[in-house]
């Protein structure tokens, strides 16, 4: 009788905690695909292309994004030229390199700490920093310099756990074939975890999309259409900064949701380019 109570009460406590985890899954899903549909259905009908292709007009009271646009693919592409190396190379000492254990959980402990600091400090601290004290005034450069600050723990830690599920013994049958160090984590290495650094790279790319208090610190608010090196060095709008003045400043909420859509849809463009390098580069590590 006891074994057959405690095998039902087993029993009973797993089939609960798989409902749970179940129910969880489910909700979860439901919560994001609502959140995604919503905001497409109220969005999409909104999207024209004289709102994607111009700029504001305020003689004619007209209405663009395109400059909004072109920033965040700026802010997107200086972010990432900025703290991929700098994650991916902090990831690779501490793991391969790093011999001191007291200053490897030092460097952890500091970028876990940096990463749960509220993003309205690192604009703050952003614009002390890079707009006053470095002299680059409120611009983009400003603001991806901030948002690398932001997200470099992200893309250490991430980069980091890849590199530790690599077995040693990749390791050691490199080092047996004679390859030197470097040799071995280029060739070995790094492209067993290329998915850890593509899930970053993911992660990092989602939270500059969604960034606006850091940015209106550093890079502020101005909508005007620049070439890629003036753009960088001039003050600029996000999408989302643009959502929130659309929004807040001016109560154009069908414009704001028109943003809010186009967010998502480069949200899934992105995410999807960024398997699909993680895939190639992957592939042609194993070949």
């Amino acid at each position: 009788m006891g074994n057959s109570d405690f095998s039902a009460r087993r029993k009973a406590y797993i089939y609960t905690m798989r409902f749970l985890m179940i129910a969880s899954s489910v909700i979860t899903c439901v919560i994001s695909f609502s959140i995604i549909i919503y905001v497409l259905f109220k969005g999409l009908p909104n999207i024209s292309w004289e709102l994607l292709s111009s700029k504001p007009s305020y003689i004619s009271e007209k209405i663009g994004i395109l400059p909004d646009i072109v920033n965040t693919l700026y802010i997107v592409l200086a972010t990432l030229i900025i703290v991929i190396p700098l994650g991916v190379g902090a990831a690779i000492y501490l793991t391969e390199y790093a011999k001191s254990k007291r200053l490897t959980s030092i460097i952890e402990y500091a970028a876990e700490t940096l990463s749960g600091i509220p993003s309205i400090l690192y604009g703050l601290v952003g614009m002390l920093i890079f707009c006053q004290f470095l002299g680059m005034k409120t611009s983009l450069i400003a603001g991806s310099m901030t948002l690398a600050m932001m997200n470099l723990p992200t893309i250490m830690r991430t980069t980091q756990e890849s590199l530790r599920t690599v077995p040693m013994s990749y390791r050691e049958g490199a080092f047996g074939l004679g390859a030197g160090k470097w040799r071995v984590i280029r060739t070995v290495v790094l492209p067993c975890s290329i998915d850890g650094i593509i899930t970053g790279c993911i992660l990092t790319i989602g939270r500059i999309l969604g960034e606006s208090a850091a940015l209106l610190f550093t890079a502020g608010f101005a909508h005007e259409l620049n070439g890629l090196v003036k753009g960088l060095q001039s003050s600029g709008a996000s999408l989302t900064v643009a959502l929130y003045v659309y929004a807040k400043e001016q109560g154009e909420f069908e414009v704001a949701f028109a943003i809010a859509a186009i967010l998502i849809i480069l949200t899934l463009i992105i995410n999807f380019i960024a398997r699909a390098l993680g895939n190639y580069f992957k592939n042609r590590g194993s070949n």
